[in-house]
């Protein structure tokens, strides 16, 4: 049972019942997550504002879903995990592509690096070395798609620790850290 408790939309009022009706009209569904981070229409505002934002980075759809994997992971957090699995095979990642991004690598040099950093900025606290910034540059990373990696970091940090805190309900095929 979640601390936090996840709204009805049909109960929601203002700005937080336009913001879960645009979510279900995007997706088909109101997960928990967005209906916990409705309690604050604020925040609710800001998740989905950042989130709109990040899916134009130039890393695209299936390093996005890695990154999120990675940070999942790297934080434990079952129901990111859990939703991104799903988002991940959607996007195209295999089932070895989504165990690799659990691990925070790639086959790929480029996706590789941006998922080792990602695992760095979460364990490090965003401390991270120059040696990690011109592994980065080295992979073939621009300054852009550093910048994008904190910020995709950065969103799923947020999430994992709402999901900690909240303990929201998985409703997603479940899958553990």
């Amino acid at each position: 049972m979640s601390r936090i408790a996840a709204i009805d939309p049909a109960a929601a009022e203002g700005k937080a019942k336009d913001l879960l009706g645009n979510v279900q009209k995007a997706l088909g569904i109101t997960p928990n997550l967005y209906r916990v981070a409705g309690q604050s229409s604020a925040a609710l505002d800001g998740l989905l504002a950042l989130t709109g934002a990040l899916n134009h980075t130039k890393l695209g759809p299936k390093t996005r879903e890695a990154v999120a994997l990675a940070v999942a992971q790297t934080n434990a957090c079952d129901y990111c995990l859990s939703a991104h699995t799903l988002l991940g095979k959607g996007a195209g990642l295999s089932p070895e592509q989504i165990a690799q991004a659990r691990d925070g690598g790639s086959s790929d040099a480029k996706t590789d690096a941006v998922l080792r950093f990602a695992r760095s900025l979460v364990k490090n606290q965003g401390h991270v070395s120059d040696a990690e910034l011109a592994g980065l540059r080295q992979a073939g990373l621009a300054e852009g798609e550093i910048v994008e990696t904190v910020a995709l970091t950065v969103l799923n940090i947020f999430t994992n620790y709402l999901n900690h805190v909240a303990e929201t309900d998985i409703d997603f095929p479940v899958v553990r850290a």
